[in-house]
């Protein structure tokens, strides 16, 4: 919303990031273009508190794993579209406006409504949000890990593991986990990656790990 900028704040700048996309072969998939804000113009106890946001650890992520292809489970990536946008500021923050998108009056600024990258209060608030929509939908967070999420009906396990706006999810009942990611989809946009097949830098190779683990289950550790 533009305003005028009230005398006890700041507006933090902004700029535009623009990204090539590519496919695991090299040819291009998309064109992105992101209106970044510069948070470390923010001032702590003016426009953010709070920034800590946990994410999945890398020892969670090859148990899960190991787990999913031990019990031939399916392994599906989802990515939240604009996943900051789905939450809305507790605090006032003010940004100055991104360029090529000025209204004529070069004093007002933009208040921000919702969370946009570069906030530092950004994932906090997202994480919030997710996790509040998982326990709606009777979720329980991991002890151990608070970015591991698991679901258990009926004998039906579903483990949801997040790292800011990527989910995998997996479990013992592909039809539970079709009708979870619907219900998330309701609330928040998704897009669904299919298979795994990378993430956080590992490439998960299902077929290989899967023969592997038939013809020496002592192996699993590795993973």
């Amino acid at each position: 919303t533009l305003v005028e900028l009230p005398s006890d704040k700041i507006a933090i700048g902004c700029k535009w990031v623009f990204r090539l996309k590519q496919n695991p072969d090299g040819s291009v998939n998309k064109y992105k273009a992101c209106l970044v804000a510069k948070g470390f113009h923010q001032r702590l106890g003016h426009d953010y508190n709070e920034n800590f946001s946990p994410v999945i650890k890398p020892v969670t992520v090859r148990i899960i794993l190991t787990l999913a292809i031990s019990n031939k489970w399916p392994l599906q990536q989802l990515d939240v579209n604009n996943a900051f946008l789905n939450v809305v500021l507790e605090e006032e923050v003010y940004m100055q406006q991104p360029s090529s998108f000025e209204n004529s009056n070069k004093q007002l600024v933009c208040r921000l409504n919702k969370a946009i990258y570069g906030l530092k209060q950004a994932p906090r608030a997202w994480y919030d949000k997710l996790k509040h929509t998982l326990l709606q939908f009777q979720f329980v967070p991991s002890k151990c890990d608070p970015s591991l999420f698991v679901y258990s009906k009926a004998g039906s396990m579903v483990y949801i593991l997040i790292y800011v706006d990527d989910i995998i999810i997996t479990g013992s009942d592909s039809k539970l986990i079709r009708t979870l990611v619907s219900q998330l989809n309701s609330v928040s946009s998704l897009k669904d990656l299919g298979d795994l097949d990378y993430f956080l830098g590992i490439e998960v190779l299902i077929r290989l790990m899967a023969l592997l683990l038939s013809l020496n289950p002592s192996i699993s550790g590795i993973y």
